[in-house]
């Protein structure tokens, strides 16, 4: 059986990024994967079956560490001769390639994902278009995960290499039956409820997401229709890409803003909800968004790569500039005061619309189809 490994630059990624897709493909290939940090890469040996190796490997740049990672995967590959190296997320991508390319690996895939430099300027951001042409230069393959990713790639030139899409996009789909209503999710919900109204993001809670945002302009909306809420499900990063002081504040003051950190099952917190908030200035094709059309949520997104993609404006969600605080106000408000019909009517939409283009095994099923047409 040819040998297929599979790395992502920390092992929470390969956890639950990849759920179910690495086992799914163990029945073809023998599926190895490749991370740092040993107790999550043991939950997916088990939860997926498959034979699991660390490999340290750090996220932000550090040319010593991401020397030694480098000639550990030269060393792994040797060793292991895989028949086809797949990565996704940047650091893990780039010392991956380079090093598949290095031992000859007769298949290099590297899955396009965010991509940092679009909002990063001067010096930093020519660096990381560089490291992006380097990955894509060393794979044989390039896929973007999604169509938006994929004009960014050719508006910068980053590759001339042939691009493709697996169907419609994501990179791991959405399992259906896990993000439903079951009888279970809502009595867990029941907790949550809020008599009013009540917007939810989900992901980390830094700028780079549109908190500073989200934040003001709900606790404008608060002032004006007092029976709304914001859940904020995620964690609070104070080092990397932190918030402003003033929102802190205004989180931690306004009693209608309700952090619960993050959780490993979201599915309660968009049950207990009526629509989310995901106002991000960037993203490759986003898993929350997804989730949230799932649990049957309409969708208030950024006009960025990825959310454009799942969201059909007036349809099951809308869709608004990124960094405009007003325009997001004012979606808000549009979504409190036509919650009994147009979002209602999105809401009905949300969920088939998901299903129909994004369900996992249909992601899983295209994705073999182009490993077994190398």
């Amino acid at each position: 059986m040819q040998k297929l490994i599979r790395l992502t630059t920390i092992s929470d990624s390969l956890k639950t990024l990849l759920k179910g897709q690495l086992a799914f493909l163990n029945h073809y290939y023998e599926v190895v994967g490749v991370a740092s940090g040993k107790e999550n890469l043991d939950v997916v040996s088990k939860h997926e079956g498959i034979r699991t190796i660390e490999v340290q490997m750090h996220r932000e740049i550090s040319p010593w560490n991401d020397l030694q990672s480098l000639w550990k995967l030269i060393k792994l590959f040797y060793k292991e001769r895989p028949y086809i190296v797949h990565a996704n997320t940047p650091k893990a991508s780039l010392l991956s390639m380079a090093a598949a390319w290095i031992t000859r690996v007769p298949h290099r895939i590297y899955t396009v994902t965010g991509l940092r430099f679009e909002t990063t300027t001067g010096n930093f951001r020519s660096l990381l278009i560089t490291m992006e042409k380097l990955t894509c230069w060393f794979a044989t393959k390039v896929i973007p995960e999604g169509e938006g990713v994929k004009k960014t790639l050719l508006n910068y030139r980053i590759t001339n290499k042939p691009l493709k899409v697996v169907l419609n996009g994501n990179i791991n789909g959405v399992d259906m039956g896990h993000f439903s209503r079951t009888a279970e999710v809502m009595q867990q919900a029941i907790p949550i409820k809020y008599i009013g109204f009540t917007f939810v993001f989900v992901g980390r809670l830094v700028r780079d997401k549109g908190i500073n945002e989200l934040v003001r302009a709900f606790v404008r909306l608060l002032q004006e229709k007092p029976n709304v809420r914001l859940l904020l499900v995620g964690s609070l990063e104070t080092e990397l890409d932190p918030l402003e002081k003033e929102t802190q504040q205004l989180m931690e003051q306004c009693s209608q803003i309700i952090m619960v950190g993050f959780q490993s099952d979201v599915r309660p917190f968009f049950a207990a909800s009526d629509a989310l908030a995901f106002p991000s200035y960037r993203e490759g094709f986003p898993n929350v968004v997804l989730q949230a059309g799932a649990m049957g949520l309409p969708s208030i997104v950024t006009d960025i790569n990825g959310c454009n993609e799942i969201v059909k404006e007036g349809v099951n969600g809308k869709i608004i500039p990124p960094r405009d605080e007003q325009i997001l106000y004012e979606a808000m408000k549009w979504f409190y005061e036509h919650r009994d019909d147009e979002v209602k009517i999105m809401a009905e939409n949300a969920r088939p619309m998901i299903a129909e283009r994004y369900e996992q095994h249909k992601v899983w099923e295209a994705l073999l189809k182009e490993y077994q047409s190398l």
